[in-house]
C-alpha cells in the first residue's frame, strides 16, 4: 500500500494465542476464518509449543505473521511478566486465546487489559473426558472473569461455562463450527491416500483424526475387529500423531493389520471422505468435531459414540443410532447393519448431507465471527 501512512485506513490487528498450531481441528478452522476475511484484518499467530503445521492452511499473500513466543513455564511469575511484555509489544486490537493451554495469556490480559479479548474453548484432553479438574475450574473462573466474550461451538460447553465455570451468560457466544458444503460435496481421489485403492466389492469404514489418546482409536480398532459381515471391509484411518505406533501394534494384536490402512496426515481431507462408505467417531471427549460435519457434508452415514455434541450435531435420522461410549458391541452391531444395508446407508447419508447444509454452513460461521470481531473492535479497551 502506498501513500501517506497517516491517511491509510487502519487494518485491525488480531493476535491469536494457540497452545499449538499443528494439524488439528481448531487451527484448521481458524485458518479458514483468516482466509475468508482476507485483508479485512491482519493477524499474528502464536504457537506456544512452536508447532506450526497448520500454517499450510493459511492462504499465501495474507498479512499473517507466525511466532514462537518461547515462554518458559518453569518460572510462572516471570512467564507472566514475559507475556505482558509481548502483549504490549504486539499491540493487538483484539486478542484471541484458545483452550486451556493459553489460559495464562487470558489471565494477564484480564489483570491489566491490553486489548479487547475473546477466549475460545473447543474441547478437552483425555484428563477431562469425564469431568472438570477442580484447580482448572478455579483458574478459569479467575482468568476468564473479565473477558469480553467466550466462544464455544457446543451446547455442552455452554452449560459448562455457565454452570461450572460460573461465567456471566451474557458473554457466552455459541458459534457452531461451519463447513464448506461445496468443497466437501465433491468427488474423492484415491491419490489423496498414497497406495490406497478400493478393491472390487469391498466397503470402507473410515475416520479422520489426529492420533491422540482422547480420540480413542483403539476403541475403533476393537469395534472393527468384532465385525462379522460377509462383504470384504477395510478400515481407513487418516491422520497422524503420537499414538500411531501403539495403534499399529493394537491392529496387529487384534489380527486385523492387513485390513487397516494408516494413511497418515492428509492435506486435502475433502478428497478422502468420498473414499469411505461409513464415517466412524469413537472419541472419549469431543464437543463439535469438525471431522463430523465434514463427513456429513460428504454424504456419509456416521457410526459414533455419545461424546459432547456428537449426537446433537447429527441429523435426526442418524442421531438415534449413537451409542454409549462403553457400548462397543452396540457400535459394532450398528456398523454391521449400515454396511450390509445399502438402502439404509444411503438414507442416512442423504439425511446428514441435508442437515449439515441447512444448519452448519461455513457462511453462517463466518458471519457470526465477523459480527463478533467488529462488535468488539468498535469498543475502547476498558
Amino acid at each position: 500500500m502506498t501513500g501517506d501512512p497517516a491517511t491509510r485506513p487502519h487494518v485491525p490487528h488480531l493476535v491469536h494465542v494457540f497452545p499449538s498450531f499443528g494439524h488439528g481441528g481448531v487451527p484448521i478452522r481458524i485458518a479458514t476464518v483468516v482466509n475468508h476475511f482476507g485483508g479485512r484484518y491482519r493477524h499474528t499467530i502464536l504457537a506456544l509449543d512452536g508447532a506450526l503445521g497448520a500454517r499450510s492452511r493459511v492462504e499465501p499473500g495474507l498479512d499473517v505473521r507466525f511466532l514462537d513466543p518461547r515462554i518458559d513455564k518453569s518460572s510462572p511469575v516471570s512467564s507472566l511478566f514475559r507475556i505482558r511484555r509481548m502483549l504490549r509489544d504486539l499491540a493487538p486490537d483484539l486478542l484471541l486465546t484458545f483452550n486451556w493451554g493459553s489460559v495464562e495469556w487470558a489471565l494477564v490480559n484480564s489483570l491489566s487489559p491490553v486489548a479487547r479479548h475473546i477466549h475460545l474453548e473447543s474441547g478437552f484432553g483425555p484428563e477431562e473426558a469425564d469431568g472438570q479438574i477442580a484447580r482448572r475450574v478455579r483458574f478459569r473462573r479467575l482468568a476468564l472473569r473479565r473477558i469480553d466474550a467466550l466462544v464455544v461451538p457446543s451446547f455442552t460447553l455452554v452449560d459448562i461455562a455457565r454452570d461450572v465455570w460460573k461465567l456471566d451468560g451474557r458473554i457466552i457466544r455459541h458459534i457452531p463450527n461451519g463447513v464448506d458444503c461445496d468443497l466437501y460435496g465433491g468427488a474423492g481421489d484415491p491419490a489423496a491416500v498414497p497406495g490406497f485403492g478400493r478393491r472390487p466389492g469391498e466397503l470402507i469404514v473410515g475416520t479422520v483424526a489426529p492420533l491422540r489418546p482422547e480420540k480413542n482409536l483403539r476403541r475403533l480398532l476393537r469395534v472393527f475387529a468384532k465385525l462379522g459381515i460377509s462383504q470384504p471391509v477395510r478400515l481407513l484411518i487418516a491422520g497422524d500423531g503420537t499414538e500411531r505406533p501403539a495403534l499399529e501394534a493394537e491392529a496387529a494384536r487384534l489380527g486385523i493389520a492387513d485390513r487397516v490402512v494408516f494413511a497418515g496426515h492428509v492435506e486435502q481431507p475433502e478428497k478422502v471422505y468420498p473414499l469411505m462408505d461409513v464415517f466412524a467417531i469413537t472419541s472419549d471427549t469431543e464437543q463439535m468435531p469438525n471431522t463430523l460435519i465434514q463427513a456429513m457434508a460428504s454424504s456419509l452415514p456416521v457410526a459414533g459414540v455419545d461424546a459432547g455434541d456428537v449426537r446433537a450435531n447429527l441429523s435426526p435420522a442418524n442421531r438415534d443410532h449413537v451409542v454409549d461410549r462403553q457400548d462397543e458391541d452396540g457400535l459394532a452391531g450398528f456398523l454391521a447393519r449400515v454396511l450390509e444395508d445399502a438402502n439404509f446407508r444411503a438414507s442416512l447419508a442423504a439425511a446428514n448431507r441435508k442437515h449439515v447444509v441447512r444448519t452448519y454452513s461455513a457462511e453462517k460461521m463466518f458471519s457470526a465471527y465477523g459480527a463478533l470481531f467488529d462488535e468488539l473492535l468498535d469498543k475502547a479497551v476498558p
